[in-house]
């Protein structure tokens, strides 16, 4: 029987030989990661488990991005108990303070998880990683400090839905419309406990990070992990990272699936996921004219460079309307550079944006952009459940970083080949 990508992966951290979908197996972990508010769970978990030392300090990742910098005094006492547990075990991968950015953009970034890799980690978009070929979820902090401490852990293997993605996309549609479309057809839990494989000419064509962004949002429909191909595009990105193993790999052409959805996106204008669920999706035009009063351009979902740069290309030369609070996050201080090197600050800062620290502070309502009640934000973020930016009366849109800035210039939810 031929093997589906989660399955190959899988295959290469057991011993035991994987046969079918449903199948438990324990498989050894290549990174175990946690954050700032769910790292001190694992390492209380960690400690009650009778552990005296991580796995291996260099399969250890702990970046504190969610209420950095400290909001508060419960966040501050949050990272101290991180940054003291990271000093005790020599974790090598501890990240605050100028060092710290989303962690799902900072891993990939530098070079510390790639194709072929099993990563757990304590936040629900691990998975992100599933764009460099790796099998990568999310899971409780309790399991990761289980993973922190024996380097292992068991998986049922997911059954695969297999997503072609054909076609030639308009201008300013990408890969967030892509993944938000697909949602919209598979449901919050069409893929519970399932891979979600991506292939097709789209897929071939697009970059690195966005199939990163893709597979960001395999949680979003319920995905186990959302797996891309490891191309030489792939090897390549990793390797200019500082990754260093990995091969090419894809599924074999006997390979087993549950479902095949096939999706051209040949005529799909950009896509607008509205209150209060990822899966409420609609073209942009039907949802134009919504007047808003926040953006927000950043998260693990689309706070990368080539999100940076499809925001300014809207924003150059134009104003954010009075009206709406602009919210630039660029993902990690390299990003942030970056944006310098290439003139974007400067952009933004001209447009009115307010440009922020890598931080992960509005997606979760955590700090940076907190809505009041009755208030509306378009959000190049992957969640928008009721309260989840701040008031529960509140609304928040999801949507790719053309249509977030064209909209902040607009003063309302608009097509940015319209503006």
């Amino acid at each position: 029987m031929g093997h589906t990508l989660a399955e190959k992966i899988l295959q290469k951290h057991t011993d035991q030989e994987i046969t079918e979908a449903g199948q438990i197996v324990q498989c050894s972990v290549d990174m175990v990661l946690a954050n700032d508010i769910t790292a001190p769970l694992a390492i209380k978990s960690f400690k009650a488990m009778g552990a005296t030392k991580v796995f291996d300090k260099e399969k250890v990742s702990l970046v504190c991005d969610h209420f950095t910098p400290n909001k508060d005094i419960d966040s501050a006492e949050q990272v101290k108990v991180v940054r003291e547990f990271a000093e005790e075990m020599g974790v090598t991968h501890y990240y605050e303070c100028g060092e710290v950015g989303v962690e799902h953009a900072l891993l990939p970034e530098k070079g510390i998880v790639g194709p072929g890799d099993v990563v757990i980690g304590a936040d629900s978009h691990t998975c992100t990683y599933g764009g460099l070929g790796a099998f990568a979820t999310g899971m409780g902090s309790t399991d990761v400090g289980a993973g922190m401490a024996l380097g292992e852990t068991w998986f049922k293997v997911p059954p695969t839905i297999k997503v072609n993605l054909t076609g030639t996309p308009k201008e300013y549609v990408g890969a967030k419309d892509f993944v938000l479309n697909q949602i919209g057809q598979l449901g919050v839990s069409g893929a519970l406990y399932k891979a979600l494989e991506y292939g097709g000419e789209v897929v071939d064509n697009m970059s690195i990070e966005g199939r990163m962004t893709i597979a960001n949002m395999a949680i979003e429909a319920g995905g186990k992990v959302g797996l891309f191909p490891v191309d030489q595009k792939t090897m390549d990105y990793a390797k200019a990272a500082g990754f260093s193993g990995g091969e090419l790999m894809t599924a074999d052409d006997d390979a087993v699936y549950e479902r095949v959805l096939n999706i051209d996106v040949t005529n799909m204008d950009p896509q607008v996921a509205c209150p209060h669920l990822p899966d409420n999706v609609k073209p942009v035009d039907e949802t134009s004219g919504l007047k808003i009063h926040q953006a927000v351009i950043g998260s693990c979902t689309n706070g990368r460079i080539e999100d940076m740069r499809e925001a300014a290309a809207i924003l150059k030369g134009r104003k954010v309307d009075p009206k709406v609070r602009c919210i630039i996050l660029p993902a990690t201080p390299a990003i942030w550079k970056a944006c310098m090197a290439e003139g974007l600050m400067e952009i933004f800062m001209d447009a009115g944006c307010i440009v922020g620290p890598p931080t992960c502070g509005p997606c979760l309502g955590g700090h940076m952009g907190i809505l009041a009640g009755g208030e509306r934000c378009i959000a190049t973020t992957n969640r928008n459940f009721k309260g989840r930016m701040g008031s529960l009366e509140a609304e928040v849109f999801l949507s790719n970083p053309a249509v977030a800035a064209a909209s902040a210039v607009a003063g309302e939810i608009i097509n940015p080949a319209k503006l």
